[in-house]
C-alpha cells in the first residue's frame, strides 16, 4: 500500500522545523520554497503510513481591503465604508508564500493544519485550506491540536487530527470585517475634518485613526488622569496608641495598636473621643486569640497574569513579555503562551515536568523537594479555555540571558510554586480597651514558608507581639490624636490598564498587548516613568477625542467599552454555534451606523473639546505619581506632661519624607507591592500646660504619666510615624464605566454612633440648669425638646464647661457645648476675637451633605429637579461642580430627608466675640450660616468644596492659632501648565484599529 502523502502547515517557520525534528526523529530532507525564510521538509511517518511535507506561513496570509472606488479618502462619503464590498486578497509580500502551498498542495492527498490553537489560528489555518483549494478542491483537510511543542504533544497531534473549527473561522472573519468597516469609517471622519479645522497646527499632517478597541483602551487612561486631576485631599484624625517594652534581649520594642473606628473625617468628634480617651490612665486587654492562617499560593498563569507580572516585576512592557514568551514557546521551552485557563486537567503530569527542573541550580532543590513528598496539586481556578492549559516551562532552559531569562524564570517559578503547598502561619491578635475605645494589635509567625521558597515575588515576613495576657492592665507609652490626609489615585500603569481591558472584555489575552502599543504609538498616550513605574499619561489631543465623543452623549459611548465588549460576547456567541456571523455583522454594523450620524451631526462638539485642549496643553508634571505632592512625617513637637504639668516645647515642624507605606493585606496577586505611600502625617504634639509646643498641624500627643503632679519640661518628640496608608482603588471593576470612582476610597470606617463625650457617670456630678447666661435661644435636641443646659463636674480640661443636653434622662444622647467648640478643636488668636459656626449634632438627613458621601467619597449635596415628570423633587448628588469630575451617584431625598434637613438649618449658632466682629469670619469651623470656609459659598462643607483648594486660581492659606500652641496648615492651589504636543507623521494602517 503506498504511503499517503500529507502536507502539514505551521503557522511560523521556527514551529515548522520543530515539529519536522520530532516527527522525523532527526531523519528528514530539506528542498526550497521559493521564499526566503521558509523551507519544505520531507520525511516519513511510519506510525500512520505517511509521507510529511512540513513548510510553514507568516502569519496571516490575507489582507482585507474596499474594492478600488472606495480606496481613495475623498472617493465618497465614510458613510458608505459601512456597506461597500471588502475583497480578501493574499498579501504581496505573502505572494510566495502561497503559491508554495498551491504547489505542494497538488501533490499532497492531505491537509493537515499545524498553527496555534486559538481562533487567530483557526482563521489562518482556513487561510491556508483556500489556497490549497484553489488547485486542489477535494483535498482533505484535518487539523492538529497541541498546546506545547514537547514530543508526547506532537505525536498524539498527528496521530490523532480533528477537523478544523469553522465556527471560530467565522467569528475572527466577523471581526475583521467590522473592524474594517468601523475603523475605516470613523477614521476618515475624524481626520478630514480635524484637519481641516486645524491647518495651523501639526493635526493637518496626521492621521486620527479610530478603533473599536483603540478608544475604549484610550477612554480607561483619560478617565484615570481626570481623576487625578480632579482628587482633592480630605484631612481626617486617628487615634495612634503605642506601648514599648522591653524584649527578652534587653531592647526596647513597640507595640502599635491600630483604632478599631479607623479614622474620622471630623475633627472635633475626634477631639472628643481622644479627650474621653485621655481621662483613662491604663489601657486593659479585653481578649487575646491566636489562629492558624495562611497565604494562598498563586494561581496557575494565563496570558493576561503573565503581562500584568511583567509590567509591575520584570518592569518590561506587556507586548515585549508576550513577544519573549512566543519565542520561549517556538524553542520548545514553554507552553503555548496565549491562553486564559487558570486551572490544570485531572489528568495532567505534573512530576515528569518538575523533574526536569531538578537540575537548576536556583530552584533545582526545591524542585527535588517536590518530588520527595512536597507535591499539592496546583488550585483551581475559574477559566478555561478548553484549548489549552495554564502557561507552564516544558523543558529545562540552562543557557538563557537577559530579559529571556527573567521570564522563563518567572514562568518556572510561578508553576513550582503551584505545585507546592500554601504559606502557614500562627496569628495573634490582641484586643484593648482604653478609654472606652478599641484599639487592636497583629502579629504574625510564620510557621512553614513552603512555596515562598521558590515564589521570591511574593512577601510574608514574620510581626512578633510582646506576650499580653487577657485582662492585663498597662499604661500606654504614647497616645496621639494624629491626622491624615487621604491620598489621590495614581496614573495607570501599563498592568492596571491590561487589568481593565481584560475585565471589560477589550481585546482578548493575544491582542490587549497590541492596543496599548497602538495608542502610544499614535501619540494618543504618553508614557511617563517615576522611578522604575511606567504610568500612562493622555496627550492633549487624547484627551480631547475622549471628551468631544462623551460629549456628545451616547448612551453607549465609542470612548467606553460598552460596545466593544457587546461584541466580544457575540464572537462567543459565534463560536458556540447560537449566531451567524451575518447576524452579528447586521446587529453591530446597525449600531455604529447609528452613532456615525450621530457623531456627525455634532462634530463640533468633539471640535470645541480638540481645540480647547490642545490649547490648555497637558503639563506631563502636573499629575505625578501616586504620592508626589504628600509630606511625609512633620517635625517633633512638645511632649505632653503628666496631668497638670507644662508641656514642652519642642521644634518648629519641617517638610518631611513622602509617606512610604504599602497597601496592606494578603499579596496574593502579582503586585510587587506598587501600592500608594500612606497619607503622611504632619505635625508635632500639643502640651496640656500654658506653655504649648509649636505645631504645624493638629497632632495630639500625651505622656502616660499616671501622676497627677507637675509635669516635668520634657525635650522636643521625635517625628511621628506615617498614618496607615489609604488604599487606593484601582477601579478595575466591571463596573469601572458604570461607577468611575472621582477620588480614592479612605480605609473602611466603621460605621458607628458618633462619640461626645460620656454622660456623668458616679462621682462625676453634673449641675442640669435652664439657660440664663447664653445671649442665644437653647437649640433642640433630637427628641424635638429643647435642649437643658449642664456643667462639666468632671476632674478634665473641660471642667466647669456648659454644654447642651438631652432634657429627656439623655434619651436621644445629644450634645453640644453651650460656649462654641472645645478649645482643643477650635484654637483661637492671641488677643483676636473670631466666630464659629457650630453645626449641632445632626440627624441622618441633615449628615447627607456631610456623611452621606456619593462615589468620589465627597459629601453629598441636596439638589432639585428642574424639569420633567418629576420637577421639584429633590435628590442627593455629587457636590462636583465640573462634569468631568462628577460621579453619577444619585439617590431620592426621603420625606424624612428633608423635613430634617428643614429643621436643621437654623441649628447653626454663631458665637462671636463682640469687641471685634470684623474677624468673624476667620475661624477654624469656617464662615457663619454654614459657609465653606474655603470658598466662602453655602451649600457644602469645607471637606467637600468643589472649588479646590486653588479657588479662583490663587493660594489659599489658612492659619490657626491655638491656646496651647501655634499651628500652620497651609493649602495652595496649583496652576495648569500647557505642554507642546511633538511632531506627527505616522502612516496608517488597519490594524490600528
Amino acid at each position: 500500500m503506498r504511503p499517503t502523502r500529507v502536507l502539514c502547515v505551521a503557522e511560523k517557520p521556527s514551529i515548522a522545523k520543530s515539529i519536522t525534528q520530532i516527527l522525523s526523529g532527526g531523519r528528514f530532507t530539506t528542498r526550497q520554497s521559493g521564499n526566503t525564510y521558509i523551507r519544505n521538509y520531507d520525511f516519513d511517518y511510519p506510525q500512520v503510513n505517511a509521507t510529511f511535507t512540513v513548510t510553514a506561513v507568516a502569519g496571516h496570509m490575507l489582507e482585507h481591503n474596499f474594492s478600488f472606488q472606495y480606496a481613495k479618502w475623498t472617493s465618497c462619503d465614510p458613510f458608505e465604508l459601512f456597506e461597500a464590498p471588502i475583497i480578501a486578497e493574499v498579501r504581496k509580500d505573502a505572494a510566495t508564500i502561497a503559491q508554495n502551498l498551491k504547489n505542494e498542495a497538488r501533490r499532497a492527498h492531505k491537509l493537515m493544519i499545524w498553527t496555534d490553537c486559538d481562533r487567530e489560528g483557526e482563521h489562518i489555518g482556513w487561510e491556508i485550506m483556500r489556497e490549497c483549494m484553489k488547485v486542489k478542491p477535494n483535498i482533505v483537510v484535518t487539523r492538529a491540536r497541541f498546546s506545547a511543542i514537547i514530543p508526547q504533544q506532537i505525536h498524539n497531534a498527528a496521530q490523532n487530527p480533528v477537523a478544523l473549527d469553522m465556527a471560530q473561522v467565522n467569528a475572527v472573519e466577523a471581526r475583521i470585517l467590522l473592524d474594517l468597516r468601523i475603523g475605516a469609517a470613523m477614521s476618515r471622519l475624524q481626520t478630514l475634518n480635524l484637519q481641516r479645522r486645524f491647518q495651523d497646527h501639526d493635526l493637518s499632517e496626521d492621521v486620527i485613526s479610530y478603533g473599536p478597541c483603540q478608544f475604549p483602551t484610550l477612554g480607561f487612561v483619560v478617565s484615570r488622569y481626570n481623576q487625578v486631576k480632579a482628587f482633592r485631599p480630605e484631612m481626617f484624625w486617628y487615634i495612634f496608641m503605642s506601648v514599648t517594652r522591653q524584649s527578652p534581649e534587653g531592647e526596647d520594642e513597640e507595640t502599635v495598636f491600630t483604632w478599631r473606628r479607623g479614622h474620622l473625617f471630623d475633627f472635633d468628634v475626634a477631639m472628643a473621643i481622644y479627650e474621653h480617651v485621655l481621662e483613662s490612665p491604663i489601657a486593659r486587654v479585653v481578649e487575646v486569640r491566636s489562629k492558624d492562617t495562611k497565604k494562598w499560593k498563586p494561581l496557575p498563569l494565563t496570558t493576561v497574569d503573565l503581562q500584568k507580572a511583567g509590567s509591575r516585576l520584570l518592569r518590561m512592557s506587556p507586548k515585549k513579555v508576550l513577544d519573549i514568551a512566543e519565542k520561549l514557546y517556538q524553542q520548545g521551552f514553554l507552553s503555548y503562551p496565549r491562553t486564559e485557563t487558570d486551572r490544570f486537567d485531572p489528568q495532567f503530569d505534573f512530576m515528569s515536568l518538575i523533574e526536569k527542573q531538578a537540575i537548576d541550580p536556583a530552584w533545582g532543590d526545591f524542585a527535588t523537594r517536590l518530588q520527595n513528598g512536597g507535591f499539592n496539586r496546583p488550585r483551581q481556578g475559574r477559566k478555561d479555555d478548553k484549548a489549552h492549559p495554564p502557561i507552564h516551562p516544558t523543558a529545562h532552559a540552562g543557557n538563557l540571558v537577559g530579559d529571556e531569562k527573567k521570564v522563563y524564570e518567572y514562568i518556572t517559578r510561578r508553576f513550582l510554586a503551584c505545585c507546592s503547598k500554601d504559606a502557614l502561619g500562627w496569628e495573634t491578635t490582641v484586643e484593648v480597651l482604653y478609654g472606652d475605645e478599641e484599639f487592636y494589635a497583629t502579629g504574625l509567625r510564620v510557621r512553614e514558608r513552603n512555596y515562598l521558597d521558590v515564589f521570591i515575588y511574593d512577601k510574608w515576613s514574620d510581626k512578633e507581639l510582646p506576650h499580653f495576657e487577657r485582662d492585663e492592665e498597662f499604661a500606654p507609652s504614647i497616645c496621639l490624636l494624629k491626622d491624615g490626609q487621604t491620598t489621590k489615585p495614581h496614573l495607570l500603569t501599563e498592568a492596571d490598564l491590561v487589568t481593565m481591558m481584560d475585565k471589560n472584555g477589550i481585546g482578548t489575552d493575544a491582542t490587549i498587548a497590541q492596543h496599548i502599543e497602538t495608542i502610544v504609538k499614535r501619540k494618543y498616550v504618553h508614557e511617563k516613568m517615576q522611578g522604575s513605574i511606567k504610568y500612562l499619561i493622555p496627550s492633549a489631543l487624547g484627551i480631547g477625542l475622549v471628551e468631544g465623543y462623551d460629549s456628545i452623549g451616547f448612551e453607549r459611548s465609542l470612548s467606553r467599552p460598552q460596545l466593544r465588549r457587546e461584541t466580544e460576547r457575540r464572537m462567543v456567541n459565534i463560536c458556540e454555534g447560537t449566531m451567524t456571523r451575518n447576524d452579528m455583522l447586521v446587529q453591530s454594523i446597525e449600531e455604529y451606523k447609528e452613532m456615525y450620524i450621530r457623531a456627525r451631526a455634532e462634530f463640533e462638539r468633539l471640535v470645541t473639546c480638540v481645540r480647547d485642549r490642545l490649547r490648555e496643553g497637558v503639563n506631563l508634571d502636573d499629575v505625578g505619581g501616586p504620592d508626589d505632592a504628600h509630606d511625609g512625617g512633620g517635625g517633633g513637637g512638645g511632649a505632653r506632661g503628666g496631668r497638670g504639668g507644662r508641656g514642652a516645647r519642642g521644634g518648629r515642624g519641617s517638610r518631611g519624607g513622602r509617606g512610604g507605606g504599602v497597601n496592606p493585606g494578603d499579596n496574593n496577586s502579582d503586585d510587587d507591592g506598587d501600592g500608594d505611600g500612606g497619607a503622611g502625617t504632619r505635625g508635632a504634639a500639643r502640651g496640656r500646660g500654658s506653655r504649648g509646643g509649636r505645631r504645624a498641624a493638629s497632632t495630639i500627643t500625651r505622656a502616660p504619666s499616671t501622676r497627677r503632679g507637675r509635669g516635668g519640661r520634657g525635650g522636643g518628640a521625635a517625628a511621628a510615624p506615617a498614618a496607615p496608608p489609604i488604599d487606593v482603588d484601582g477601579s478595575d471593576s466591571d463596573q469601572y464605566w458604570d461607577d468611575p470612582p472621582a477620588q480614592p476610597q479612605p480605609a473602611p470606617q466603621p460605621v458607628a454612633p458618633v462619640y461626645r463625650p460620656p454622660s456623668p457617670r458616679a462621682g462625676r456630678s453634673t449641675t442640669t440648669r435652664q439657660p440664663e447666661t447664653s445671649s442665644l435661644a437653647a437649640p433642640k435636641c433630637e427628641c424635638g425638646d429643647v435642649a437643658v443646659e449642664r456643667t462639666v463636674k468632671a476632674d478634665t480640661a473641660n471642667k466647669g464647661r456648659l454644654f447642651w443636653a438631652c432634657p429627656n434622662n439623655r434619651r436621644c444622647d445629644f450634645f453640644e457645648w453651650a460656649d462654641g467648640p472645645s478649645n482643643a478643636s477650635a484654637p483661637r488668636s492671641a488677643g483676636a476675637s473670631r466666630s464659629t459656626s457650630i453645626p449641632t449634632k445632626r440627624s441622618a438627613s441633615d449628615r447627607g451633605a456631610d456623611r452621606k458621601r456619593c462615589l468620589c467619597e465627597l459629601s453629598a449635596v441636596l439638589k432639585e429637579t428642574k424639569s420633567g415628570n418629576n420637577q421639584g423633587k429633590k435628590y442627593w448628588s455629587c457636590p462636583n461642580e465640573s462634569a468631568k469630575a462628577r460621579c453619577r451617584f444619585f439617590e431620592w431625598a426621603t420625606e424624612e430627608d428633608l423635613a430634617d434637613a428643614e429643621a436643621a438649618r437654623p441649628r447653626y449658632r454663631t458665637y462671636e466675640n463682640r469687641s471685634d466682629s470684623r474677624n468673624s469670619n476667620r475661624n477654624y469651623g469656617g464662615p457663619v450660616s454654614g459657609a465653606c470656609y474655603k470658598c466662602g459659598e453655602e451649600g457644602h462643607w469645607a471637606n467637600a468644596c468643589p472649588n479646590g483648594d486653588g479657588f479662583k486660581s490663587s493660594s489659599r492659606t489658612t492659619s490657626t492659632t491655638g491656646k496651647r500652641g501655634r499651628g500652620n496648615l497651609r493649602r495652595t492651589g496649583s496652576g495648569r501648565k500647557g505642554a507642546k504636543r511633538g511632531k506627527k507623521n505616522d502612516s496608517f494602517a488597519a490594524e490600528d484599529w
